[in-house]
C-alpha cells in the first residue's frame, strides 16, 4: 500500500512526517490519509513532530480522529502548511501547537457538505446533522483563533480562502515560513535647528505687547460743536466776509474796536454796502439774492 507519510530524523532528534493527499476513513486507492494508518505511525516513536501538510480535504469525521490525536500527543507537534490545506484538512492542521505556513500557501474553509437521499425526513436529518458538524468544525478554529463564533460561521458561509498573512492575521497561522524580518536601519540624527529670535521689524513677526499699549487709540472724527448746513447761515456768513473785507482800516480805534461814530468816507476808500431792510443796497442791487443763487448752484 503506498503511504502519504514519509519519516525523517532532524538533526534535534525531532521526527518529520508529510501528509500529501486527501482524509478518509479508509484507504480505497493507496494514497488517502486514513486515522488508523496515522496513529500507528505516530506512536511508533517518540520525541518533536513537524508535520507538512498539503491536502485538498476530505472526510470531516476522519479528520476529527487525527486532531483529537495530534491533540493527545504527549510532544510538541509543529504543522507547516506546505501549499494548501483545505476544507477538512484545515481542522488537522489546528491541532498544531504552533501552525506554520508558506508564503505560497493557502488555507480554505467552508460549510461542510453532504450526499442525502430519502423523504423529507430524511433531508431534515441531513440538515440537522450538517448542522452540528458546522458547529464541532467551528470549535477547533475558535480554540486555535479566538475568533467569536458568528465570525467563524460567515467565513465558513461565504467560502473564504486565505493566502498565508490573512491567515495570521486571523488566527489560523501563528508564522509565516522564512518570513526573516530586517534588522531595523537607525534613522539618521536631524540636525537640532537654532531657536529663531523674534524680530518685530519682520512681517508676520509676534507684536510687543508693549508696544500695542504705546499706541494711542483712535477715535472717531467728531466736530467739536453741533453744526448743520443751512442756506442762510452760510449766505450770512460769506455777507460777513464780504462786508469785512470792505471795511476802512482807519474806522477802527486805537484800542481795536470800532468807534461809536462812523467817520465820513474819504475819497477813493471802499466803503461796506449798506443794505436796507428790503435787502437792496443804494445802487438797487440785491447782493443777498445774487448769494443765494450761487449757493443753490453750488449745492
Amino acid at each position: 500500500m503506498q503511504k502519504f507519510w514519509n519519516w525523517i530524523h532532524d538533526d534535534s532528534g525531532g521526527r518529520v512526517l508529510r501528509l500529501e493527499g486527501p482524509i478518509d476513513s479508509e484507504s480505497y486507492w493507496g494514497d488517502e490519509i486514513t486515522p488508523k494508518n496515522f496513529r500507528d505511525e505516530l506512536y511508533a516513536e517518540d520525541g518533536d513532530v513537524t508535520i507538512y501538510l498539503n491536502s485538498p480535504g476530505g472526510n470531516v469525521f476522519a479528520a476529527a480522529e487525527i486532531y483529537t490525536m495530534i491533540r493527545d500527543y504527549p510532544h510538541n507537534v509543529k504543522v507547516r502548511i506546505a501549499s494548501i490545506a483545505a476544507s477538512a484538512a484545515t481542522v488537522i492542521a489546528m491541532a498544531g501547537d504552533v501552525v506554520q505556513m508558506s508564503p505560497t500557501a493557502l488555507l480554505f474553509v467552508h460549510d461542510p457538505s453532504t450526499i442525502a437521499m430519502g423523504n423529507t425526513k430524511d433531508m431534515e436529518k441531513a440538515i440537522t446533522t450538517l448542522n452540528e458538524v458546522k458547529e464541532s468544525i467551528i470549535n477547533a478554529y475558535a480554540a486555535k483563533t479566538g475568533l467569536s463564533r458568528s465570525k467563524i460561521s460567515k467565513l465558513m458561509s461565504d467560502e473564504t480562502w486565505m493566502n498565508a498573512k490573512k491567515a495570521v492575521e486571523l488566527g489560523f497561522a501563528d508564522e509565516i515560513l522564512f518570513d526573516e524580518k530586517k534588522p531595523e536601519q537607525p534613522e539618521p540624527e536631524k540636525e537640532e535647528e537654532e531657536p529663531k529670535e523674534d524680530n518685530p521689524d519682520e512681517e508676520g513677526g509676534e507684536d510687543d505687547p508693549d508696544e500695542e499699549e504705546k499706541k494711542p487709540e483712535e477715535k472717531p472724527f467728531k466736530l467739536d460743536s453741533d453744526w448743520s448746513y443751512s442756506t442762510r447761515i452760510m449766505g450770512q456768513t460769506i455777507l460777513g466776509k464780504i462786508t469785512a473785507s470792505c471795511k476802512n482800516p482807519d474806522e477802527s480805534g486805537s484800542d481795536g474796536k470800532s468807534p461809536d461814530t462812523p467817520k465820513p468816507a474819504e475819497k477813493g476808500m471802499n466803503t461796506a454796502p449798506v443794505i436796507g431792510m428790503d435787502g437792496k443796497t443804494k445802487d438797487g442791487a440785491m447782493p443777498y439774492e445774487i448769494l443765494k443763487q450761487q449757493l443753490a448752484f453750488l449745492k
